[in-house]
């Protein structure tokens, strides 16, 4: 359990608010990146406090940009930039570590907001509640076109998940889902050409060609189905 920068009483488990000074602590940068605010606000607002973002310098092996709240300490990333952090802070994984992740997934984020859709911070439309990754227990804001919004400590948590095999489960799951996709494509494929097979066995195909070399082609069915069906239903 990590104690309070500000008045170092214990945090509460899975938040980053402190119960008694109730100051936030910048958990998700602090220690990791040396960053810099390069613009004290920006035309993009917090979908938390409704106020202007500012854009802060990552300095991930040159300049790296991304928004963030000063008061609420969320994140907001364009597409693909958080994956780039993800990847550029966390190397050399080479194991799943089972038991971490299941913690990780049952781990319960502290009521630090209610759940309900919030605005992206660029369009100001209503983004969706996304599960990141293969469980990973973090459920992202993200914009399709604008990019994703992190509250304060989802960074941590995804770091987290990375150090314990979370994305090499998450690509052998993608790479499981899409051997079932495939398989099931051949499966409707070979049904389907048994079942031309068969209808060539009955000679169904011969028929058709038949109809077709006497001149009677599938436009003049189609009208007689449709004369008969409308003497039956009088269309």
């Amino acid at each position: 359990m990590s104690d309070c920068i500000n008045c170092g009483a214990p945090l509460p488990p899975n938040s980053i608010v402190c119960s008694y000074c109730k100051t936030r602590q910048d958990i998700d940068l602090k220690g990791l990146y040396k960053h810099k605010v390069v613009k004290p606000e920006t035309e993009r607002i917090c979908p938390r406090c409704d106020k202007p973002l500012q854009t802060i310098d990552l300095k991930l092996e040159g300049p790296f940009f991304i928004e963030r709240c000063e008061e609420c300490l969320g994140l907001f990333f364009d597409p693909g930039e958080l994956e780039a952090v993800l990847d550029k802070t966390v190397s050399n994984v080479y194991r799943i570590d089972s038991a971490q992740i299941d913690d990780l997934n049952r781990m319960k984020r502290s009521a630090d907001y209610p759940v309900a859709y919030i605005k992206c911070p660029v369009c100001r439309k209503f983004m969706n509640r996304v599960n990141f990754g293969t469980r990973s227990g973090v459920i992202v804001d993200t914009c399709k076109e604008d990019g994703i919004w992190l509250d304060g400590g989802e960074l941590r948590q995804l770091m987290e998940w990375m150090k314990a095999g979370g994305q090499i489960l998450h690509q052998k799951t993608e790479l499981e889902a899409e051997r079932i996709k495939r398989q099931e494509l051949e499966r409707k494929l070979r049904e389907k050409a048994a079942a031309n097979t068969g209808m060539q066995a009955h000679g169904y195909g011969e028929g058709f060609g038949n109809y077709s070399s006497s001149g009677f082609d599938g436009s003049d069915l189609f009208g007689i189905i449709t004369r008969v069906l409308g003497g039956i239903f009088r269309f």
